[in-house]
């Protein structure tokens, strides 16, 4: 006697397989997704100061990438700054230029330097601070423009 529904044991085995196939399917389109986003980066540019990844100073810094970010999240960066100039320096960061223009009501970027003075040719180990607002909705990705601007002390 044939019975018009498959068995109980394949039902399971039909389901798990199903179950299978989204998660690999949900998988794969979230790694494609990863890898299209072009990242949450920041460019950094200079002003009469040199910027490095190193204490060596042979890895200029041009760029961050902070990788994902989740809303209430705070990722820190160390970076090494040089004054390559012949005078006292203090200096200012600033930022510009965010995509999309929302995201800098929503992220912020600090730093641990407290306006101390930078002698000609000191180096300077200073931390970048990413925060992303608990209330951060909607902005996948983001990008911006870092300047940190040395001036001569007065």
């Amino acid at each position: 006697m044939t019975y018009p529904y498959p068995s109980r044991n394949r039902q399971i085995i039909l389901m798990i397989a199903v179950a299978a196939a989204a998660l690999t399917v949900t998988a794969i389109t979230l790694y494609t997704i990863m890898l299209q986003n072009p990242g949450n980066v920041t460019s950094i540019q200079t002003v009469a100061i040199e910027a490095y990844w190193d204490t060596s100073l042979t890895n200029k810094v041009t760029t961050i990438n902070w990788g994902s970010i989740e809303a209430g999240t705070t990722k820190n960066v160390t970076i090494y700054l040089l004054n390559a100039g012949i005078t006292d320096i203090r200096l200012s960061m600033n930022t510009t230029n965010w995509s999309p223009q929302n995201a800098s009501q929503h992220i912020t970027l600090n730093w641990d330097y407290q306006n101390q003075t930078i002698n000609p040719n000191q180096q300077l180990k200073t931390t970048l601070t990413l925060n992303a607002s608990p209330t951060t909705q909607g902005i996948t990705s983001f990008s911006f423009d870092a300047t940190i601007t040395a001036t001569q002390n007065q």
